[in-house]
């Protein structure tokens, strides 16, 4: 009898569930058949995090494309733990804005008050860039909320793991669409999107993306040579990696 990964598993203490009667796993046809990897390794080579974008609508059948490739990327077990929170509703997007922005001053404000006079103009100016830096954020058609259900098996791992990957595929997949997005964490925090969006306390959040036209693409930042960053059997000899200039 043929052993699967899945029996040695299970067999190795790991606790397993069970496919419902009538479930079916989806199969794609011919998954041998040749792509184009020119094409299809240029949408990593231009993909950018944007942070302001066009108010254009972007099609529902896009949106669909885009989040069918995010569910394509590996997951432990085949749990497969994700849920993709679509918000395209203004209202909701505006909410979430406000929460942000008013989040944004507290903290500066906060600050300002504990300082000295002279450092009060310094952190007003930073203050002042950091609410527009952050306003642009939302002015995105549609917005992705990448959530993993921390009730399924394996969830520990898909936090870390799956989640991020399937983040990794809905991005590349938009751009590949010629949008922009943006994989944020504390550009808009968790405590938004939970409290604005009536999220569930079993869905942890990975991180939310828009997806739109960017206004005006940004200029491309510089990559370390692949040379730098790649060895081969050992990394004896290999030199440590020099400082990159932070870029926000």
């Amino acid at each position: 009898m043929e052993i699967t990964r899945r029996d040695f598993f299970c067999g190795a203490g790991v606790v397993c569930g069970t496919i419902a009667e009538g479930g079916s796993v989806g199969v794609v046809d011919s998954p041998g058949a040749p792509i184009d990897p020119e094409a299809f390794l240029a949408v990593f080579a231009k993909r950018q995090t944007v942070r302001r974008y066009k108010p254009d609508p972007v099609p529902g059948e896009h949106i669909r494309k885009i989040l069918d490739a995010a569910r394509r990327g590996p997951t432990c077990m085949n749990q497969q733990p994700w849920v993709f929170l679509v918000i395209q509703d203004k209202a909701k997007i505006e909410a979430m804005k406000k929460r942000s922005l008013d989040s944004l001053a507290k903290r500066f404000d906060e600050a300002a008050a504990k300082s000295k006079d002279a450092k009060r103009d310094e952190i007003e100016r930073r203050k002042a860039g950091a609410l527009r830096f952050t306003e642009g954020y939302f002015t995105a058609p549609v917005y992705v909320v990448v959530l993993v259900d921390s009730e399924s098996q394996c969830s520990g791992y898909a936090l870390k793991h799956d989640g991020p990957i399937a983040a990794a595929c809905l991005m590349l997949a938009a751009r590949a669409f010629g949008y922009g997005t943006a994989y944020l964490t504390d550009g808009i925090s968790e405590e938004v999107t939970r409290e604005v969006l009536a999220i569930p306390v079993r869905y942890v959040r990975i991180c939310i993306t828009p997806i739109g036209i960017p206004d005006g693409w940004p200029t491309p930042v510089s990559k370390r040579e692949l040379e730098e960053m790649v060895a081969y059997e050992t990394l004896e000899g290999h030199p440590v990696l020099a400082p990159v200039p932070y870029n926000p």
